[in-house]
């Protein structure tokens, strides 16, 4: 018995020295050297549009946007959006209105919104209100000033 393992593990020991002979013979194939990639940098006819992202465009007549990121800069072509994604938008628009109420709080609006997340509070100046906010803030005001008009729907 002790034989025979002997015999089996020196024909082991046989075939991995061969192999690797025969990966030692082969030469690795030389790599080919790798492109280097051209750094995106913002035009200096480029426009700020808003923090951190400028608009600019090519001589061949494309808009480019371009945005610093903590990794560098990107760019993307500036195209106009499509009439489904547009439509999308809106739709996101008017549920954000429908699921938000409003309390006034003196020269402040308290804002609830439940979503699937849980209930989410802020607390915004009146002075500060983005759009979907004063268009709640629109809606609760007309609820409050007309009662008749919302108890009969």
């Amino acid at each position: 018995m002790k034989s025979k393992i002997l015999v089996l593990s020196l024909m082991s020991l046989a075939c991995f020295a061969a192999a690797a002979d025969q990966k030692s013979d082969k030469k690795p194939a030389p790599k080919a050297p790798a492109a280097k990639a051209v750094a995106i940098t913002i035009p200096s006819n480029a426009v700020e549009v808003a923090p951190y992202t400028y608009r600019s465009i090519d001589p061949q007549g494309k808009a480019w946007i371009y945005r610093q990121t903590p990794f560098g800069i990107s760019r993307t072509e500036d195209k106009p959006a499509s009439v489904d994604d547009t439509k999308k938008i809106q739709e996101s628009r008017d549920q954000m209105i429908q699921s938000t109420t409003a309390v006034d709080q003196g020269d402040s609006i308290h804002f609830v919104r439940n979503s699937p997340f849980g209930r989410t509070e802020w607390l915004k100046k009146k002075t500060d209100l983005n759009e979907v906010e004063q268009a709640v803030w629109s809606r609760e005001q007309s609820t409050h000033t007309n009662p008749e008009s919302a108890s009969k729907d």
